[in-house]
């Protein structure tokens, strides 16, 4: 298999630097693919094939809509990333780069970094398998396409799950959006306001089905049946009107029948 040659940003081995430090200390040094996103191998070489599977293949798959109304996106394909301890100046813990597999408690296999001017996506590309590099993709363009506290979700989105709560229907795409609605009381699902419970499962839910949209549009993927799982019919029907909303690109196909 061909290596590609890779450049190897020159930094300490012992420096960490946040995603977006590092993004914009080695901005001349990447790889545009497409007028939106940008790439970057370092510390790690990867086959010819590799760079397809993590950059080329799932940029490609993403719906055109989606993918005029993103801002700048760069990312990241580096050795290890941490989680840094949080500064005085920081709400939050930091994301870092690092060369050193970090301790086991610490380490994370994806990070990013969200701003007006753009966005930053690590990953963690050492033992990732590339299902799981894919999954965490799409999921990240899904929360970037929901917006802050899901302001971008569609009302037609809103209006499907707010009849399948009405037909008191059961399960979810997946973990996250299912504890929120088990979470939900009456006055959440039948009420005339949007509770800030039902937002934030609206909001999850939106992103959870997004996320399998666009994973099913790049690769072929099975949707897993059991207890919590949304109905077959139900889940077809969100993921029609994101079709509807979102087409897919040309020569790619969302059901069995677009082939």
């Amino acid at each position: 298999m061909l290596e590609l040659p890779v450049k190897t940003p020159a930094t300490n081995p012992q420096q960490r630097l946040s995603l977006g430090q590092y993004a914009d200390r080695f901005r001349n040094e990447m790889v545009a693919i497409g007028p939106r996103f940008c790439y970057l191998c370092a510390g790690a070489s990867i086959s010819e094939e590799d760079r397809r599977e993590f950059v080329e293949e799932p940029v490609s798959a993403l719906p055109p809509v989606i993918a005029a109304r993103l801002p700048e996106v760069r990312i990241l394909l580096v050795p290890y990333l941490e989680l840094g301890k949080a500064h005085r100046t920081r709400t939050a813990p930091v994301t870092l780069v690092s060369e050193q597999k970090p301790k086991e408690d610490a380490a994370l296999s994806f990070g990013s970094e969200v701003s007006g001017a753009g966005a930053v996506l690590a990953f963690a590309v050492k033992e990732t398998e590339v299902a799981d590099y894919h999954y965490r993709f799409f999921r990240a363009i899904a929360e970037m396409v929901a917006g802050k506290g899901g302001k971008n979700v569609p009302e037609a989105y809103v209006g499907l799950v707010r009849q399948e709560l009405h037909k008191a229907a059961h399960g979810e795409v997946d973990e996250g959006s299912w504890r929120l609605k088990v979470e939900l009381e009456e006055k959440d699902r039948t009420g005339p306001r949007m509770t800030k419970r039902f937002k934030a499962y609206v909001e999850q839910s939106f992103i959870d089905t997004l996320t399998l949209y666009m994973h099913g549009i790049c690769c072929d993927i099975d949707v897993e049946t059991g207890p919590r799982q949304l109905p077959s019919n139900l889940l077809r029907k969100r993921l029609t009107l994101l079709k509807d909303m979102y087409p897919q690109p040309q020569g790619y196909a969302v059901f069995p029948e677009d082939l």
